[in-house]
């Protein structure tokens, strides 16, 4: 299934026959302390850096309405952010995920991100539209 925006997420989510927990990183994109000339320059043309988290949440399904409202939360944090890596934590049995299994998920997701290992989320730009790594 491929993914347009935020919108496709969200309805894709509310599909699943088990209770979804969605798990949202967000990060900036930054150039490295150890950087060579050449990064430099493509992180100035806005190609290049490296991607550093600096605030995760996690939410139900029926406490987001829609991208708008998770972007108005997050610059509430006063915190600045590039790009929303975003994976959804499904239920067992029909109960939803446990808090020690989310806190296990976005502990996992900030990892990969430092680690650059972001192929298995989903990654969203700031205006909600979905983002995709060559």
């Amino acid at each position: 299934m491929r993914l347009a925006d935020f919108t496709d997420f969200l309805a894709a989510a509310r599909a699943q026959p088990e209770a979804q927990r969605l798990l949202f990183v967000f990060a900036v994109a930054e150039l490295p302390q150890a950087h060579t000339p050449g990064q430099a320059r493509r992180f100035e043309e806005g190609s290049g850096g490296a991607l550093a988290p600096v605030m995760c949440v996690d939410k139900g399904l029926d406490e987001l309405a829609d991208f708008a409202a998770l972007a108005e939360e997050s610059r509430a944090t006063g915190r600045p952010w590039d790009m929303v890596f975003v994976a959804a934590l499904a239920g067992a049995h029909g109960a939803a995920p446990q808090p020690a299994g989310i806190e296990r998920g976005l502990k996992m997701m900030i990892d990969a991100v430092h680690r650059g290992a972001i192929e298995r989320f989903l990654a969203f730009d700031t205006q909600g539209d979905s983002v995709r790594f060559a």
